[in-house]
């Protein structure tokens, strides 16, 4: 059964924030692995290029 949840990232003049979800896949079984963060806009591109 799936729940819905609803959250609010940011108020405000609070940072603004976005929801990263990255994929990697195994070189051992080929199976995928996903690494979700929150992080602030801002350093998106820089969290995109580096390894996890």
């Amino acid at each position: 059964m799936a729940k819905k949840v609803v959250a609010t990232l940011s108020k405000g003049d609070a940072l603004k924030l976005t929801k990263l979800i990255q994929v990697k896949k195994s070189t051992k079984t080929g199976a995928y692995t996903f690494r979700s963060r929150i992080v602030p806009s801002e350093l998106v591109k820089e969290m995109v290029s580096s390894k996890m």
